[in-house]
């Protein structure tokens, strides 16, 4: 266990925990857990120190999503998304847009988020029905983004969207309040991970200088799999460990203090043993799979993208099998939403359709493995 996440996790059980459920119903966002993270500066914990940032690797990210997620799988989706702009930032935008941004997040803890997905391209948020005019100084945008996570809360938007050859796509910083961006609260209502309040974010006449563009022209597709992918799998590999680790916690808990008059716990009986033992052994493997593969991208493995795909897809599948499996030992109680394994169980369904949803991961891997291009 490292120190990293063991300060964090201090932190989301003072800050995040005891909120979780309440948010979750509300469908209202975690502001007072984001005003912590920021006052202790873990909002730049992958920003470079000549920028004033912590200058740490995937490695730390994945323990950091993983403890907020422990608490608030919401909290840890979206502190992770702010975490792959700033790395996306990093690795393709000009030292002009890295000052502006990342001295903004270090001084006055604000946040990033992306705004990738569209209705009409679904899972594939490297392609982009958003129309585009150019002039001298300026691109103007029209458009809808949906999904967007952190709508409205976070500072800065990373969204994809249409080069000015007509054929290629790229990459846009959107600050909060540019004119002509705006949020649709109300289109939110998610089954799970409800607190991340994602929602629309329309674009009408949205004009942008092109100081605001991320790299050169055309390079956005380049961006979504050379700096935005491994970062964003990473972090929901370690989002939806941290929702086994949580399964894990309760139903131990449930299982220890659930007694019968007799005296019996539920811990006692064989076959809750053999759920509990199941339950503990993915939690493990999920674990250990997302802190490999973040390893291997940090040191930069050979293998590296074929274990991020892998831990996404372990982590992803083990946090909706195990919720299903802390649901039976809740029993009544868990089905009369009493405890957080209700919310566990909605939180992990949303992995099968989080962009790239589960489907996609395999036949990436597939391909990864097999040395065929992705995508």
């Amino acid at each position: 266990m490292s120190q990293i996440y063991t300060q964090v996790r201090k932190l989301a059980e003072q800050f995040i925990e005891p909120y979780a459920d309440e948010l979750d119903q509300k469908k209202e966002f975690p502001v007072q857990a984001f005003k912590e993270l920021g006052k202790a500066g873990w909002f730049s914990l992958l920003i470079p120190k000549e920028y004033g940032g912590m200058g740490l690797t995937l490695k730390e990210h994945a323990e950091v999503c993983m403890a907020l997620a422990e608490s608030s799988a919401s909290a840890g989706l979206c502190y992770m998304m702010s975490n792959v702009a700033v790395n996306c930032l990093n690795l393709f935008g000009s030292d002009q847009l890295k000052q502006k941004i990342f001295s903004d997040i270090v001084q006055n803890q604000t946040f990033a988020a992306l705004a990738y997905s569209e209705l009409g391209t679904g899972t594939h948020f490297y392609i982009t029905d958003a129309t585009a005019q150019f002039n001298a100084e300026h691109a103007v945008f029209n458009g809808l983004k949906s999904m967007v996570t952190s709508g409205n809360y976070a500072s800065y938007y990373l969204a994809l969207l249409p080069s000015e050859n007509g054929e290629t796509i790229d990459n846009w910083v959107l600050p909060l309040g540019t004119q002509g961006l705006t949020f649709e609260a109300d289109s939110w209502n998610g089954l799970g991970m409800r607190s991340n309040v994602s929602c629309f974010m329309r674009m009408t006449d949205m004009p942008l200088d092109r100081s605001w563009r991320i790299g050169e022209v055309g390079t956005g597709a380049e961006q979504v799999f050379g700096g935005i992918a491994p970062a964003f799998i990473c972090g929901l590999a370690a989002v939806y460990s941290g929702v086994c680790k949580a399964v894990l916690t309760e139903a131990i808990k449930h299982s220890t203090h659930r007694k019968y008059t007799s005296g019996t716990a539920l811990a006692e009986i064989e076959t809750v043993q053999i759920h509990l033992a199941k339950i503990y052994a993915n939690t493990n493997a999920a674990v250990c799979a997302t802190r490999d593969a973040a390893r291997a991208a940090t040191e930069g493995d050979a293998d590296a993208l074929a274990k991020l795909l892998a831990a996404r897809i372990v982590a992803s599948e083990n946090a909706i099998t195990l919720a299903q499996i802390g649901m039976r030992i809740g029993g009544g109680k868990a089905y009369n939403k009493i405890g957080p394994m209700e919310r566990y169980l909605r939180d992990a369904l949303a992995s099968q359709v989080m962009a790239p949803s589960v489907d996609v991961l395999n036949i990436w891997l597939g391909k990864a493995i097999t040395g065929q291009q992705i995508p």
